[in-house]
């Protein structure tokens, strides 16, 4: 391929679209194998034994992970806007997160400290890449089909973890549980690839007395003196602070919660995921769609009343003798004993299917509407803002569901508490204007 060609293809709309995309079909391989699923249950039930402490040690590595992200995504933001090196930023994050999933292979029972640090490493290159590669949406796309083609981004991602599902089943079924993590690793680096040799990152001068971080410090500083000029997009941080609380910490004890007070098998877990990933291919796309034509807010306002409906749904179908599982065991002639785990089952495989078609939409549609309200030559910067309120809210969710699981003994009561933070993010997205 010469040069002229891949001039000719980074200036096609098109192709720009479909490599973004494609890196969300290879980081969803590190999501789902390590955070969602895989890895979340390999250390609870392996690494932690399966004590229940295993939680609370898992929300801290969490906690600490979105923590550190949430702290220098501002800055980073900002650094990436005065010199437009979102490429390089996003380069190091995405090695970062690829090399210390491949390390996970080498953590075994007991190795809670190797498994959280290398986790903690991850999921910081992971999370914090995302402010980089978010921001690339005003650039590949004009902001009319800013909902569309964050919805494709989605999609492609959730894409991407259903391939993924499928090539570390045979791994699964041999309980080769710790060859998937170098194998998701593999997935990321190949198809993460094409977004650094196509995209275009332009570059800006800086003098050489001139501090990146000093900058990117500055510029931070200056944005937070003026935040009241921008008091639309804070009402839409404030509100996706509280709702992003919830998707977040049901993406990070799904599976724990599946396995642990469902007790699903991993060939039932299989399933739950797959229907999880496949609602949220269709989720996103309709949802993008829908999002352009009725506008971002009313959309969410959709998405985030599904989601209380799903864990309500949830929480009414954790255990045998709740009343919905006995009011569906007497309709169809059922005993609530003997099929009680086929009852739970099919119950939490339709929050799956409600969950998934909300989870993409409801990321997908806040990072377009996130798009529409920022200015572009702070574009960067105020998506740095954007990852620290999503990502120090994912401070707050799995440690309150890791703390009050540990307490109590019982998830259940710690899946009701999500519901509250969909709530109040609903409440406070109704002050915020969509142009």
């Amino acid at each position: 391929m010469n040069l002229l060609t891949i001039k000719n293809l980074r200036n096609n709309e098109k192709f720009r679209i479909f490599v973004w995309t494609l890196f969300d079909f290879a980081n969803t391989s590190y999501s789902i194998v390590v955070v969602t699923f895989l890895y979340a249950v390999y250390f609870k039930h392996t690494v932690a034994n399966g004590e229940p402490i295993g939680d609370f040690y898992w929300s801290i590595g969490t906690s600490i992970s979105m923590l550190i992200t949430a702290l220098i995504s501002p800055v980073l933001g900002a650094i990436a806007d005065y010199s437009a090196g979102k490429k390089r930023f996003l380069l190091f994050f995405t090695a970062l997160c690829i090399l210390s999933t491949f390390m996970l292979y080498f953590v075994g029972s007991g190795d809670l400290v190797s498994g959280l640090l290398l986790f903690i490493l991850a999921n910081i290159g992971f999370e914090a890449g995302l402010v980089f590669y978010d921001a690339f949406l005003p650039e590949i796309t004009k902001e009319s089909s800013y909902g569309r083609v964050s919805g494709y981004g989605f999609a492609m991602g959730y894409l991407g973890s259903f391939t993924t599902l499928l090539v570390v089943y045979p791994f699964i079924e041999r309980e080769m549980i710790k060859e998937t993590f170098p194998l998701s690793a593999l997935v990321f680096l190949i198809f993460a690839m094409p977004l650094f040799l196509f995209l275009k990152d332009s570059r800006k001068s800086r003098t050489a007395d001139e501090s990146y971080f000093a900058i990117g410090f500055g510029r931070v500083t200056a944005t937070l003196k003026n935040l009241k000029n921008y008091r639309n997009l804070v009402l839409f941080l404030v509100s996706y602070f509280f709702f992003i609380e919830g998707v977040n910490t049901v993406i990070y004890f799904s599976g724990n919660y599946a396995s642990t007070t469902l007790s699903f098998s991993m060939k039932e877990l299989i399933v739950f995921f797959m229907i999880v990933q496949t609602t949220a291919i269709i989720g996103s796309v309709i949802f993008g769609i829908i999002s352009d034509s009725i506008g971002q807010k009313k959309s969410l306002v959709i998405s985030l009343s599904i989601w209380i409906a799903t864990i309500l749904l949830a929480y009414f179908t954790s255990s045998v003798d709740s009343p919905l599982i006995e009011l569906t065991a007497s309709i169809f002639n059922l005993s609530p004993e003997s099929d009680g785990h086929l009852l739970l089952s099919r119950y939490f495989y339709l929050v799956g299917l409600l969950a998934g078609m909300v989870m993409g939409a409801t990321q997908s549609i806040s990072r377009s509407l996130m798009s529409k309200l920022t200015p572009y030559d702070k574009k960067t910067e105020f998506f740095g803002f954007y990852s620290f309120f999503g990502k120090s809210s994912a401070i707050l969710g799995p440690l309150v569901f890791g703390i009050t699981s540990y307490l109590t003994g019982n998830q259940k009561y710690a899946i009701l508490s999500i519901g509250i933070f969909f709530v109040v993010g609903l409440l406070f997205l109704g002050a915020v204007r969509d142009k």
